[in-house]
């Protein structure tokens, strides 16, 4: 089998296009996520510790110079990216939970009662010798 031919059949196989389009949703989920946190929650949690802007607060190790720039610890950008984190986790489990919880209602449908198997050809000629023995 050519290069050509084996990447082909991987590249179009069904799990494949199905993880390129996950992967193409959750990126743009998490830009959604981001604003959300950028925008809407830190700035009343900013509010309600002072009127701190989180994405501004950092540590400066070493100022700027002519020659180079200058070496910052950015700890309120961490902060915000953690929040992210766990806002995009939240929503990933809650999806998954809802997705588990209708998977197993399907499951716990009842089906229609299945027709006894058939009897196996032993218990066919069992069955033959029990009633030539009591026809007797």
């Amino acid at each position: 089998m050519s290069l050509m031919t084996e990447f082909k059949e991987f590249a179009l196989r069904g799990n494949v296009v199905d993880m390129a389009v996950g992967i193409i949703i959750g990126a743009a989920f998490g830009k959604i996520v981001s604003s959300l946190v950028k925008d809407v929650i830190m700035p009343p949690i900013g509010v309600l510790v002072g009127g701190v802007d989180f994405t501004n607060l950092a540590i400066i190790i070493q100022e700027a110079t002519e020659e180079a720039e200058a070496v910052v610890i950015k700890y309120g950008q961490f902060i915000q990216t953690i929040i992210d984190f766990v806002i995009v986790a939240l929503a990933i489990f809650v999806a998954v939970k809802v997705m588990n919880r209708l998977k197993r209602e399907k499951e716990e449908e009842p089906a229609e009662p299945e027709a006894p198997p058939e009897p196996s050809d032993e218990v066919k000629l069992l069955t033959e010798i029990r009633d030539a023995l009591q026809n007797r």
